[in-house]
């Protein structure tokens, strides 16, 4: 059952350490069975509840999933083995449109901001028990929220997207509660949510956003919480349309219940209207990273919600780190107020590579979406042949794996180190990779 790996340990903790070390290792693979809980316990020499405790352990923490009768197994996508490391890797001299990351040219330069803010600090030093989140960039989200039509709420910051929506998650909800994701999506989003002990319910995706059909179903199914990518879905470049989030929030007025995390993933590098649907149901939260636009380490986003949630999250804050460096905060208002980033500027220059890509592709009989963002999304029909017949003519791309639950197969190919003579270099390799190999003839 379990090859030469033997589980040790004499409490539930140890038990519960030795199987994910196990699993992070390799050494224990997904869909392997466990032991029995009185087997286990009988070898271990402990009491059987020892073990059932280990198991709920690693069942919490996303690491193995019970299916009745049939005993426990190692999840198929564990927590302690994320998506990222479902990756290809990149030999020299291969084109690497795989990594997700923003063109740097197009960030713009810290210093002068970090200097202001560090002089600001001086005069003003920020100490244990001031407001953690600075003033003038509350102002200057709040305005920015107004303008967009995102309900009034108090503001916040938190170190980027994915930590406001594990703390929210946090806030509302207990292991074992559902949750519905984009299929395909964002990765770690997909890994957070079994981490925190919860269940994904996917939900199909299309350029204009999730399918309210399959939102519906999900809700009516048990969901407590729904998380939308707003814009620049990552890994499919879906927005939402009007059309689309009237439907949507026609769908979230039936279930008010619905815990609605918007995650605005193109902020500041999208030409596209925001179509918020926060306000629809009690719980709800808004959030807008800086990583994309101004620098994945500057390591913040700000986010807004109803009072009940934004409280909740600030205060388990309060009992972790209490809050995102000010200093850093203060370096983003530096970064807004002078207009470091030029967003129009910033979405052409990202909207040219995407769409001079996908028309190449549909030049060449290949299907491919990417209405907004840095990404396309390629369905293909064999994600494994393809990627592998990518790398081989020279360009890594990231296999849908990283970003799918039972959706059909496809690649990402990240936008921004493409420059116009590459378009049609790639869209050939892809075309050719896509395509079946021709039959052979033997005489």
């Amino acid at each position: 059952m379990l090859g030469e790996y033997l589980i040790q340990g004499r409490g539930a903790a140890e038990i519960a350490a030795s199987v994910e070390q196990a699993v992070g290792a390799g050494e224990l693979e997904p869909g392997q069975h466990l032991p029995p809980m009185r087997d286990l316990a009988a070898r271990l020499g402990v009491n059987p509840n020892t073990v059932a405790a280990a198991y709920r352990t690693l069942r919490e923490r996303g690491v193995i999933e019970t299916a009745g009768r049939r005993g426990s197994r190692v999840r198929p996508k564990p927590a302690t083995t994320g998506r990222e490391e479902i990756r290809v890797e990149v030999p020299a001299g291969v084109r690497d449109v795989a990594d997700g990351n923003p063109d740097a040219a197009l960030l713009p330069r810290l210093a002068d901001a970090f200097a202001a803010a560090a002089a600001h600090a001086d005069r003003e030093p920020v100490l244990y028990g001031h407001d953690p989140v600075e003033p003038e960039l509350a102002r200057l989200t709040r305005a920015a929220l107004d303008a967009d039509g995102v309900p009034d709420g108090p503001v916040a910051v938190a170190s980027g997207s994915l930590d406001v929506i594990e703390r929210v998650l946090a806030a509302h909800l207990k292991p074992g509660d559902r949750v519905a994701v984009e299929d395909p999506g964002w990765g770690s989003v997909l890994d957070l949510v079994p981490a925190l002990g919860l269940r994904t319910v996917p939900v199909g995706v299309d350029d204009d956003g999730p399918l309210p059909g399959d939102v519906r179903d999900a809700l009516e199914s048990g969901a407590r919480a729904l998380i939308v990518t707003d814009r620049a879905q990552n890994p499919t470049g879906a927005a939402l349309t009007a059309t689309r989030a009237r439907a949507l929030r026609s769908v979230l007025r039936d279930h008010p219940g619905t815990l609605l995390i918007e995650d605005d993933h193109g902020h500041g590098i999208v030409d596209v209207p925001l179509r918020p649907l926060a306000g629809v149901t009690r719980h709800w939260a808004f959030v807008r990273s800086v990583a994309k636009a101004w620098g994945p380490d500057l390591r913040l986003a700000v986010f807004t919600g109803d009072a009940v949630t934004v409280d909740r999250v600030r205060g388990r804050q309060r009992l972790g780190p209490g809050w995102v460096s000010r200093l850093v905060q203060r370096a983003v208002v530096e970064l807004w107020r002078d207009g470091a980033v030029d967003p129009r500027a910033v979405a052409a220059s990202y909207a040219d590579r995407r769409e001079a890509l996908v028309e190449a592709l549909a030049a060449r009989g290949v299907a491919a979406h990417g209405r907004s963002g840095m990404n396309v999304w390629v369905p293909v029909p064999d994600e494994t042949g393809v990627v592998a017949r990518l790398l081989h003519a020279g360009w890594a791309v990231a296999p849908g794996a990283r970003f799918r639950l039972g959706s059909p197969p496809g690649i990402r190919v990240t936008v921004s180190a493409l420059a116009p003579r590459d378009v049609a270099p790639l869209a050939d390799a892809v075309a050719a990779a896509v395509r079946p190999s021709p039959a052979r003839s033997y005489g």
